[in-house]
């Protein structure tokens, strides 16, 4: 086996080029941890990573993949962005047992109840989600590493990010699309009356809250959420881009029972409905507990001028996207014809 350097504490990031990991993998370096990033390749188009970062290139889900591109390497702390459900999770079991101290698993506040039952959420709040399949095989993955930890030992940090973004990943459902349409004074499909709480982190904020808890053998066994404090009803998010570009967001209120009857084959329909939909506030007194640092400073009225800024640097990355475009117009008509069946029907 490798030997550790002791000097510093060297961390695996599965992953590490995406909206949330990036900025983890940064704040670690920063940090003065040894930084391994291993994915199919370096994907950083407006997130680039600092030099001395160590690249390793393979497909975490072939496992010979992943064990040529390991070897007999360990590390203090292995971060995985990338498993999903059960069988993932068990695979990671399987692999990295024995090769690191801690292992984080990245799941999702999807978990949680919906629609909630008790404000704030905590990490003891009941975790089902009927409506979301996304939630439930995550929940899954959590159960696999939990009986793991409880029958053999290993040694899991199960977090939770809620909905987390940075400059280049507005958190709206159709991210740059809906910018577009907002600036270009289109309609805007908003699920429900608009008026649902929505807890907004980035990813800035959620990687002091993550990099505070490797290498931390009190963390072991334990469940976190990581959230940033900024909520915001769903009208407000949008009319703050809207404020950000320098126009009025015209909002349409559709049911969110709607989106997956008329964009059934859009990512984001069951979404709006198994989660978007329902007022998520939470407790972070945990997290910080066990970090103290952690203390979210970026609002969203500061970072959507950020992501504007970001737009005008990387037009081709920040584009509308036809099909995209297609289905919220698909759904913005469906209303208008709804109201327009209704009326000719209502008594004169």
């Amino acid at each position: 086996m490798m030997e550790r350097d002791r000097s510093r504490a060297s961390v695996l990031y599965v992953g590490g080029t995406g909206t949330i990991s990036a900025s983890c993998v940064r704040l670690s370096v920063e940090s003065g941890m040894r930084v391994t990033v291993l994915n199919r390749g370096k994907n950083l188009v407006g997130r680039e990573l600092p030099d001395d970062v160590i690249w390793r290139v393979g497909d975490v889900t072939d496992s010979a993949s992943l064990e040529a591109a390991i070897g007999e390497d360990q590390y203090d702390s292995v971060v995985n962005f990338l498993s999903y459900d059960a069988d993932d999770a068990q695979r990671f079991v399987n692999f990295f047992g024995g090769r690191t101290r801690q292992y984080v698993h990245i799941s999702s506040a999807s978990v949680y109840g919906k629609p909630v039952l008790q404000a704030p959420i905590v990490e003891s709040s009941a975790t089902h989600n009927r409506f979301l399949g996304y939630a439930r095989a995550k929940l899954r993955a959590e159960h696999v590493l939990e009986d793991a930890y409880a029958t053999r030992g290993f040694p899991v940090t199960i977090v939770r990010p809620s909905h987390t973004y940075d400059d280049a990943n507005p958190p709206l459902p159709g991210a740059w699309t809906v910018v577009n349409r907002i600036a270009s004074g289109r309609e805007i499909p908003v699920h429900g009356d608009g008026t649902s709480l929505w807890t907004l982190t980035h990813a800035d904020d959620f990687a002091v809250g993550l990099v505070g808890l490797l290498d931390n053998p009190r963390a072991i066994g334990e469940t976190f959420h990581i959230t940033g404090d900024d909520v915001y009803t769903w009208d407000q998010i949008y009319t703050i881009i809207g404020e950000a570009v320098g126009v009025e967001a015209r909002l349409v209120h559709v049911p969110s029972e709607l989106f997956p009857v008329v964009a059934p084959d859009w990512f984001w329909s069951e979404l709006l409905l198994g989660d978007l939909a329902h007022s998520a506030v939470f407790d972070n007194a945990k997290i910080r507990r066990f970090v103290p640092s952690f203390a979210p400073k970026l609002t969203f009225h500061r970072a959507a001028r950020r992501m504007i800024d970001w737009q005008q640097t990387h037009p081709t990355e920040t584009a509308a996207d036809p099909d995209t475009d297609a289905v919220l117009d698909r759904v913005v008509d469906a209303y208008h014809a709804g109201r327009a069946a209704f009326a000719e029907r209502a008594p004169k």
